[in-house]
């Protein structure tokens, strides 16, 4: 049976996404990663941990600011404290945040919002005193729960707020672990909300194929690709990588100005966010036509990406899918580690590395074993026999019960050759489609 597409909005008629049941879920998962540890509390400074403790969010621009932190005691709630009138809004409109009870030194419950801030990345003179406060703040609340003395999991955060808080006794140790361990496994609601974000995607790629011809650059693919996820509901768009032409090969994983000529390649990777939730989705096209060294090339593309599909299902390990990849010098590197991320795969959550990691790199000696539930993406990359061009694919998958769906459904058994053009008997000038377009026979694709 397929993992189920929804709609995007919430209705009353049909069971779609349940938020109080997601936020009940990820928040009894990071419970359970804590208690398992040795450690008294989780420290988050991280934007995408912050949200799955919390279920929290202003923005996407204070993503890269350090500002916002949040603690998870153990045996107590989460607290957030967060910037401006943020904290005031969570008040009003978080409910889940509102506590009632008793601390363990008996004192009431407060609220789980608390104003607050770090120092800006450093903006704050240091003479303010803003990661002293910090610091300050997260003593006390481990004070009342007796965990002062414990030593405490943090993912990410600035070397004056490490100083702050080990002036004060406060035992810091790495918490990524956890948190990661936390989110490996996704909810069924998870689930959906990544199949939506794909989903979102597939439509994306559709108006792109129409769109690219020769003359386009790569800037305005990349305006168009926003566009389109914006209206159809994106919450952010974190990045699309275009690249063509002779950038293929190596790429740079940034987009630029160049203009699409006849007969380049162009590849894209659309990363972008439904509610938290991420894809990372690359597509090759060619523009007007297609050499037999690009058709080659994407052949062994497809083909390394559909004998990895074919090996996932619970039990099997990272080691298991990327022994069926290339050797780094079976395409011109030196080693894995300059290859990296090209045969590669990731888990795909509220970002889009998580859990498990598959690369030559280190999955041999470090393999993960395949759960029900994981949700990642798998990537390929080939490069071209003519020296310059070369293909990439990524396909998303859920791990089922039996095997794996995948859930990015824009075609790419072939490659798709866009812009190509014919003209009618009447003398007009139409764009078509490759005919291949739609055709998708891919026997996991049900």
């Amino acid at each position: 049976m397929a993992i189920k597409s929804f709609g995007i909005n919430a209705v009353d008629w049909e069971e779609r996404v349940d938020f109080e049941r997601l936020r009940k879920e990820r928040l009894a998962r990071l419970r359970a990663q804590l208690d398992k540890s040795e450690l008294g509390a989780l420290l988050t400074f991280d934007f995408h941990n912050i949200r799955y403790m919390t279920s929290t969010h202003i923005g996407t621009w204070a993503m890269d600011k350090l500002i916002r932190f949040a603690l998870l005691p153990r045996g107590g709630e989460p607290i957030i404290w967060d910037f401006g009138s943020a904290a005031k809004h969570h008040v009003l409109y978080n409910p889940w945040l509102d506590y009632s009870g008793t601390t363990p030194d008996g004192k009431p419950m407060e609220h789980g919002s608390r104003a607050g801030i770090s120092t800006l990345r450093g903006a704050f003179n240091p003479a303010a005193g803003r990661a002293e406060e910090v610091a300050k703040s997260i003593k006390r609340e481990l004070e009342k729960y007796g965990l002062s003395n414990q030593p405490i999991g943090i993912d990410v955060a600035e070397m004056p707020i490490l100083t702050a808080m080990a002036e004060l006794g406060l035992k810091v140790v790495d918490g990524q672990q956890v948190f990661l361990e936390a989110r490996r496994i996704k909810t069924q609601d998870e689930i959906s909300l990544l199949v939506s974000a794909a989903s979102m995607v597939d439509a994306a790629y559709d108006e792109l194929y129409a769109f690219l011809r020769p003359g386009v650059r790569e800037n305005e693919a990349v305006g168009l690709v926003s566009k389109a996820l914006y209206d159809l509901g994106s919450e952010h768009v974190e990045g699309v990588n275009a690249i063509s032409g002779e950038r293929c090969s190596p790429h740079p994983h940034v987009y630029s100005d160049r203009i699409l000529r006849p007969g380049d390649p162009a590849f894209f990777d659309i990363l972008h966010s439904f509610n938290g939730y991420r894809t990372c989705y690359y597509r090759t096209f060619a523009v007007g036509s297609a050499s037999v060294a690009q058709r080659d090339a994407y052949r062994k593309c497809r083909l390394i990406m559909d004998e990895a599909i074919d090996r996932v299902k619970p039990g099997a390990t990272t080691a298991d899918i990327v022994e069926v990849w290339p050797k780094a010098e079976e395409f011109g590197f030196p080693d894995e580690l300059a290859a990296f991320a090209l045969q590669y795969g990731h888990g795909v959550g509220l970002s889009i590395w998580e859990k498990p990691i598959f690369s030559r790199l280190v999955s041999f000696d470090h393999p993960e074993v395949l759960e029900e539930g994981m949700v990642f993406a798998l990537e390929t990359y080939w490069p071209a026999a003519d020296g310059w061009s070369a293909a990439r694919i990524e396909e998303e998958l859920v791990v089922t019960a039996d095997g794996c769906e995948v859930i990015t459904k824009f075609p790419a058994e072939d490659l798709l050759v866009a812009g190509k053009r014919y003209w009618t008997v009447d003398g007009t000038l139409n764009t078509v489609r490759d005919s291949q377009s739609h055709i998708n026979t891919r026997k996991w694709r049900s």
